[in-house]
């Protein structure tokens, strides 16, 4: 084989750990990205698919680690499999090479339409169980980023001082958004 193996592993925040993904298994190239599978505007699997060669091999733990909807799955096996590389998708034990039966396609499609299906459940329970404790008082939301005297010093900076939204948002280390946000209490 003159390709390399690759793999691609993807969890959807730096709380996560990707490490249980293709244990045990060698790879020459790892690529790794912490966001979310949403889309596929995501910069290592950007870098993924510039990297990969004809004879490559790409390894990928589960379906849903290379793409959440059906129609961006389907694109990126298409782009892939275009350069001559084969995925291996190792959970469902299925692999990808260009040349596959309109069996394999349809596998392909129900398995992709199976793991949507499954995170629009899940997205449904968690809103479920928000509510549930919103109601019960155990939920408060999210903590404020700033204490009281914080806001006040970043009303201060801003109103009176004159410093820019931006200037205020990199002295105390967040977004321009989040200093718009305390600018209205």
């Amino acid at each position: 084989m003159s390709g390399k193996r690759i793999c691609y592993k993807r969890v959807s925040s730096k709380d996560q750990n990707p490490v249980s993904q293709l244990t045990g298994m060698i790879f020459d190239e790892e690529f790794i990205e912490y966001a979310s599978g949403k889309d596929i505007e995501r910069p290592v699997l950007q870098n993924m698919l510039h990297f990969i060669r004809k004879d490559d091999e790409l390894y990928i733990h589960r379906i849903d680690r290379l793409a959440r909807n059906i129609r961006d799955l389907l694109d990126l096996i298409k782009k892939i499999t275009s350069k001559q590389v084969k995925v291996y998708f190792v959970s469902e034990n299925l692999v990808f090479d260009g040349s596959e039966s309109p069996i394999a396609k349809l596998t392909l499609s129900l398995m992709a339409t199976f793991a949507e299906f499954e995170r629009q459940i899940s997205r449904e329970r968690q809103t479920e169980g928000i509510e549930s404790a919103k109601a019960r008082g155990v939920y408060k939301g999210r903590k404020p980023v700033f204490a009281h005297s914080e806001i006040k010093a970043i009303k201060e900076k801003v109103k009176d001082i004159g410093w820019s939204v931006a200037r205020t948002a990199r002295e105390f280390n967040v977004s321009p958004k989040t200093i718009y946000k305390y600018l209205k209490y």
